[in-house]
């Protein structure tokens, strides 16, 4: 069972769960290409992202024939649910183990459901991928940590979501994608942008020149990696405009990250202040507004007031 009184903004340092994080990226993986293998497609990969919801993640419905079934991840008693249209259920626990163990007990799971399916079985956007079903490697599953993991989430999709509310122009649900297991909204200006290079570690450059079709602005939330090993908000733009990383954006704190090329703000920088929403809502704003300025945006027809 997870923490029942806990810190709003929980502290989320990666080295402390970091064999934790690469595991359950991994697990995400799986439900999230068993969404993506039965849903129909829907611009920049909209059909294979989960969702935050009050116990953890869930891949919302997902039709199979006629019927329906979905997946939930309860971070609270630590279990993946599979629920059917048809008023079956199944369930995987979610504790120390492989991979390859993880994967063909929820494989076993959906056909106990009579829900057939077939995924790619190789994770994306990541080097040097394990296949699923081989992968002895990422074992590790420490609950509590995933727990706060999932409550940074909660409060960070409730701020996006107020930050997204005034944006009438095309933009993105706050969802979260798998790939680089990041919670993301994005902002659309509604021109063509030019072709994405692509050369994201095993993923087609076709999905990414997809994805990157039009001009964006794109917020999100992470628990860290690589250049920034530790949990941070961040945004860019795509294409990123002269001068975007040389403007100045708030809160105190954060900053462009040339080895990123976006903007980040320490999640810690957030969960410490004295107004968490405001700070990251300063940090969402001003950012956008470095993009939609240098680029040009017409924001009076893609804004309205709050509320």
């Amino acid at each position: 069972m997870g923490d029942s009184s806990p810190a709003t903004w929980p502290a989320l340092p990666l080295n402390a769960w970091a064999d934790t994080n690469a595991t359950l990226h991994m697990w995400t993986q799986i439900v999230g290409k068993i969404r993506l293998s039965q849903s129909a497609p829907i611009n920049h990969s909209w059909h294979s992202t989960l969702y935050v919801n009050a116990r953890g993640l869930t891949s919302s419905p997902i039709p199979h024939r006629d019927r329906a079934f979905q997946l939930d991840f309860d971070f609270i008693d630590h279990r993946l649910l599979c629920r059917t249209s048809d008023g079956r259920a199944g369930q995987v626990a979610l504790e120390p183990q492989t991979v390859a163990r993880f994967y063909a007990a929820t494989m076993d799971m959906l056909r106990s459901l009579d829900i057939a399916v077939r995924i790619h079985g190789r994770p994306n956007e990541v080097p040097d991928p394990i296949p699923f079903a081989n992968d002895e490697v990422h074992r590790s599953y420490d609950g509590d940590a995933v727990t706060r993991f999932w409550r940074a989430l909660v409060q960070s999709d409730r701020v996006f979501k107020r930050f997204r509310s005034p944006f009438v122009g095309k933009c993105s649900p706050v969802h979260f994608f798998w790939g680089a297991m990041d919670l993301a909204v994005t902002r659309f200006s509604g021109r063509r942008a030019p072709e994405h290079p692509g050369g994201v570690p095993n993923l087609p450059d076709r999905v990414t020149r997809e994805a990157y079709s039009h001009e964006v602005s794109s917020a999100g939330f992470w628990p860290g990696g690589g250049a920034i090993p530790y949990p941070a908000f961040y945004s860019y733009a795509y294409p990123e405009p002269p001068g975007f990383a040389d403007r100045k954006v708030g809160p105190d704190g954060a900053f462009y990250s040339a080895d990123m090329r976006e903007f980040i703000l320490p999640y810690d920088a957030v969960r410490t202040a004295a107004d968490p929403d405001a700070v990251l809502l300063e940090f969402l704003e001003s950012t956008y507004a470095a993009a939609a300025d240098l680029a040009r945006w017409d924001r009076a027809a893609l804004e309205q007031p709050a509320g």
